[in-house]
């Protein structure tokens, strides 16, 4: 077994691909993921805001909260739908491209390519601050930490959707199973101590209030609060990943994430409220997560506490896992319409396209370097792509209703346009309240996305142009034989090789060699005997032999400018440059021999013309008996 195959795993057939789908049970870890684990860092995003008003602030979660839960409903029925209506995969690129233009599906692509890149990194991140708050004494290696789990979690996505599920399925339902049962269990004291329970654990006490309430702060934590329902356009995206019946699968998959993340919201708001439980100032010693101290309020320190922390820490972590599963699939359906590279429609050894998670996790590497690891730090940049995506899927599938005018097509058009509605808002809201703080950055990111979209297209564009030929060919130019030249160093069996491929192609063969080098002196004598001679012993005419003069000992330069000026004198001819290649038997052994053939195929590539041809004439180190 080689390292990839240990690595990644071994290749997968593209006839197993059934095997690979999934239903509800691994649905559930794969896209849910970021949807159930914003319940660990939406509450305390929002919270976070209203440390300047002291214990004052935490009275005011439960009612934010509850109009994050109400909008999280809307949204819900919104893309039961859309999973409906688009069971090849309906994400908000799709839905708006075919339903409100090329233009809005661009925009919703490059919105949900942004919210993709932060969703991995802020999942990340706030996996890696709750460790830090269960440790403090590993603050200082935060950024180490958040590389370290990204690699791991690209990993795991380059070995297939099924095998990612397997590995996230038991940490995702430990943590809701903890999360449950401190929500339970604190439920329980609240009721057994008539709504003034004592906490198991003193909480730190809570800051003074330096500000008081107004309008803009409280619109400034519901959008810090929003970041809760990014994630859950996920399904829509995937739904090509289930197994059949697919719609129903997926339609499923979305219910359960979405009724136990209403039930986690819910259910932590209610006993920060209740228990007094103000947030801490990320990333400044004695830092705690709102959950750390919910848990040891509730359960207190032992076991159960580290239980639960362990698992928010994995599936914080792992919540980027929803974005490296919808990032790839968004990509290669942005690529299918020429307007991102085609490598992203291409799908890997394992059947994952490999291309997108590979540049998501070198995105959301760059990220968490750039702004430390703090997830403080990245909530202002989030959720702005997310909605504005919802925004424009829901005004999508109100215009695919009114085209389709089916039976109970106003029904579903005023679900989805309520949805619309509320998303457009809350857009705005979001945009506004983070902007200075740093949702310009997303905003600047996704006209940018746009434009590069638009450079691509018109590439693909211009060379489909280019490219494009109804002449047949010219059965009669085919007679003339190209000349062939190769590049030679000093007389060996790889030379040797090489000469005899190149006079089977054509009977006007150049040699060429540029000097000076240790091999020039000897060469036009071993040329005559080996060459020359058997040559005209068989009645062929001999090749010829270049030698290039090279004052300044470049090797690529003179040969390639011999290639073009032979061009330039034969304009009627095809030229086949022949590169004699030692193919090692180790790659290890690759370091230890320049690799000029490579280079010079490259150069000719960049400078050469349409008629000019490279092959390569290789000599297998390992094939030697």
């Amino acid at each position: 077994m080689n390292i990839l195959d240990l690595v990644v795993g071994k290749p997968i057939k593209t006839s197993d691909e059934r095997a690979e789908q999934i239903g509800p049970t691994q649905g559930v870890p794969i896209f849910g993921l970021d949807g159930l684990s914003s319940a660990a860092y939406g509450p305390e995003a929002a919270l976070s805001l209203l440390i300047p008003l002291g214990l004052l602030g935490v009275r005011y979660i439960v009612p934010i909260s509850a109009a994050i839960i109400t909008l999280l409903v809307i949204v819900y029925f919104s893309y039961r739908q859309t999973i409906a209506a688009y069971p090849s995969g309906g994400g908000s690129y799709t839905v708006a491209r075919f339903n409100l233009g090329a233009s809005a599906g661009l925009l919703a692509a490059a919105a949900l390519l942004a919210d993709y890149i932060l969703t991995a990194a802020v999942g990340i991140s706030a996996g890696v601050g709750a460790l830090v708050s269960a440790v403090p004494s590993l603050l200082p290696h935060t950024v180490s930490l958040c590389v370290g789990i990204l690699i791991l979690i690209t990993i795991l996505n380059l070995r297939g959707v099924r095998e990612a599920g397997t590995a996230f399925a038991v940490p995702t339902y430990l943590f809701v199973g903890t999360l449950l049962i401190t929500i339970g269990a604190g439920v329980l004291r609240v009721l057994l101590s008539v709504g003034h329970p004592t906490p198991v654990v003193p909480l730190p006490p809570p800051p003074h209030a330096t500000e008081t309430v107004t309008y803009w702060l409280l619109l400034k934590v519901f959008a810090s609060g929003c970041t809760a329902l990014t994630g859950v356009e996920a399904v829509s995206n995937g739904v090509r990943a289930f197994r059949e019946p697919t719609v129903k699968n997926a339609q499923r998959t979305l219910t359960v994430i979405i009724f136990l993340l209403a039930v986690l919201l819910a259910g932590i708001s209610y006993l920060v409220k209740t228990y007094g439980i103000a947030a801490t100032d990320p990333g400044a010693p004695g830092y705690q997560s709102i959950l750390s101290m919910l848990t040891s309020a509730v359960l207190g320190k032992g076991i159960f506490y580290y239980l639960t922390i362990g698992s928010i820490l994995v599936v914080l972590s792992l919540s980027a896992n929803t974005a490296f599963a919808d990032f790839p699939r968004l990509c290669r359906a942005i690529a299918q319409n020429n307007y991102l590279p085609h490598v992203f429609g291409y799908r890997g050894r394992r059947l994952v396209y490999t291309y997108g998670i590979v540049v998501l996790a070198l995105l959301c590497g760059g990220v968490l370097i750039l702004f430390g690891g703090i997830t403080d730090r990245l909530i202002p940049l989030y959720a702005v792509g997310a909605f504005m995506a919802f925004t424009l899927s829901q005004a999508g599938m109100v215009m695919h209703w009114k085209k389709k005018r089916g039976p109970n097509w106003l029904k579903s058009a005023f679900v989805n346009g309520l949805g619309a509605l509320v998303t457009g808002v809350t857009t705005i809201v979001v945009l506004v309240a983070k902007f200075v703080e740093g949702a310009w950055i997303t905003l600047l990111f996704i006209p940018l996305t746009i434009v590069f979209f638009s450079l691509v297209r018109r590439h693909y564009h211009n060379v489909k142009l280019l490219t494009s030929c109804k002449d047949p060919i010219d059965a009669a130019g085919l007679n003339q034989h190209p000349i062939a030249v190769i590049a030679i160093d000093h007389w060996s069996i790889i030379t040797r090789q090489g000469i005899e491929f190149a006079a089977r192609l054509s009977p006007e063969v150049i040699a060429v060699h540029v000097e000076p080098t240790e091999h020039s002196q000897l060469l036009e004598g071993e040329w005559e005997h080996y060459v020359e001679k058997p040559f005209q012993a068989a009645g062929k005419q001999p090749p010829q032999l270049h030698v290039l003069p090279s004052p300044y000992r470049f090797i690529i330069v003179p040969f390639v400018q011999f290639i073009l000026d032979l061009s330039k004198k034969h304009p009627d001819r095809s030229i086949v440059v022949v590169i004699p290649e030692l193919v090692e038997d180790r790659w290890y052994e690759y370091f230890l021999h320049n690799q000029r053939g490579r280079l010079l195929e490259w150069v000719l590539l960049a400078r050469g013309n349409e008629r000019i041809f490279t092959v390569s004439a290789p000599w297998y180190v390992g094939k030697r008996t």
